[in-house]
């Protein structure tokens, strides 16, 4: 019989857990290694953690890659990574849609160069039968734009003030169809959200690392998993510790 772990044993498994992947720059200058060498590392580390979530359980997973306020580094370094994304997804999507994972894209395609947004949107149809995990990435993404945006459509619907819910944001956002985050990870000894998912981040817990993001293992991704099961989660109430 196989062993089971602490958290498939006793403790509770979140279904919705953020990474933001932060660190990949850090992670280079240690080493005498250039950003981009860095960022290559980062995307390298994206398929095992994917794998690993799949396998302890995990149904949603969202990655924070680029950020809208990310366009004010070096146009070197933007290039760069538009290309590495480009290229995990040329390279990736087959074994993905194998292991059955279905993408989702969090964000918006304006400014993004058309052959990586027809790219981005080829691999969301090709996996959209895909049913073991959803794999969120939140590329080209604002919190604050989202709800932004969400609120325009809901107001160019025709909805009434009095029609507008919580419920019907959410459904507005692009993590559409997605449940609110349980669990936030923070890789590089970052203590902030810098502005991911935070409407759905409005009750998740948060576990940072010191680890750099391409450091971080499925080892820790598992640790984290089991700190998150012994957590009280009261969403304002008294809670069970009480």
């Amino acid at each position: 019989m196989t062993a089971e772990t602490p958290s498939s044993a006793h403790q509770r498994i979140p279904l919705h857990i953020g990474i933001i992947m932060d660190g990949n720059g850090r992670w280079a200058a240690q080493k005498g290694r250039s950003r981009h060498a860095g960022h290559r590392a980062g995307v390298e580390n994206i398929q095992p953690i994917i794998r690993a979530a799949a396998d302890m359980g995990i149904k949603y997973l969202s990655l924070y890659a680029f950020s809208t306020e990310n366009w004010r580094r070096p146009s070197l370094e933007v290039q760069g990574l538009m290309l590495l994304l480009g290229e995990f997804l040329d390279r990736e999507v087959d074994t993905l849609i194998k292991e059955n994972v279905r993408i989702q894209h969090l964000g918006s395609l304006d400014g993004i160069a058309p052959q990586l947004a027809e790219k981005i949107r080829y691999s969301v149809a090709r996996t959209a039968h895909c049913d073991r995990i959803t794999l969120c990435v939140a590329f080209n993404y604002s919190g604050r734009q989202d709800i932004v945006n969400a609120v325009k459509s809901i107001i160019n619907s025709g909805v009434s003030a009095e029609g507008v819910t919580e419920q019907l944001v959410s459904a507005h956002l692009s993590s559409q169809g997605v449940p609110d985050l349980d669990l936030i990870i923070r890789t590089s000894g970052e203590w902030r959200l810098s502005n991911f998912m935070i409407w759905e981040a409005a009750y998740s817990e948060y576990w940072p690392t010191q680890v750099y993001w391409p450091d971080f293992t499925p080892q820790l991704l598992q640790q984290a998993i089991d700190d998150y099961g012994k957590r009280d989660r009261r969403y304002g109430g008294i809670g069970s510790k009480a």
